[in-house]
């Protein structure tokens, strides 16, 4: 198992496992897979570039089985986004490695905090963020692709 950032190079790749985690868990993101489907090459290529939002993919061998994202919003904080495994690599410990990529870029750009969005109603997800260190704080607001979820914000403070 490995993580890599990706690379312009990857969007097929990186659209590949967008796509399948958007069917996977259509309710989870805050983009629809009609929507993401409909993005361009070029805009794959610059999703995949990580320039302004980055990503990482997890492997397993040449096979790749998750991604993460990682951006700045518009109040400064460094988000976690875009979090997924598919169902063969689930309980390998990929989700682990793909959420410590994330905290280690974000202490790497000076950020000692992580947000991300979730909703409660997701345990599996809750509970791995929450054995990564997460916890919940009071804000919420609805799931942009599907505003009848409300998530709520968890974050991640860096002890050291």
């Amino acid at each position: 198992m490995h993580i890599r950032l990706t690379e312009t190079k990857d969007w097929m790749l990186l659209k590949y496992v967008r796509l399948a985690a958007l069917l996977d868990a259509p309710t989870a993101f805050g983009v629809s897979h009609q929507t993401a489907a409909a993005y361009t090459d070029e805009e794959w290529q610059a999703r995949a570039s990580s320039q302004g939002t980055q990503f990482w993919l997890a492997f397993d061998g040449d096979e790749p089985i998750g991604m993460i994202g990682a951006a700045i919003s518009d109040a400064g904080r460094f988000n976690l986004i875009g979090m997924w495994v598919a169902p063969v690599g689930r309980g390998s410990g990929a989700a682990g490695l793909l959420v410590e990529a994330v905290k280690s870029r974000a202490l790497e750009r000076g950020y000692e905090r992580v947000f991300l969005d979730v909703s409660p109603e997701n345990a599996r997800a809750a509970n791995l963020y929450l054995k990564q260190g997460f916890s919940f704080i009071d804000e919420w607001e609805p799931l942009h692709s599907h505003p009848h979820i409300l998530v709520q914000t968890m974050v991640w403070v860096s002890t050291g």
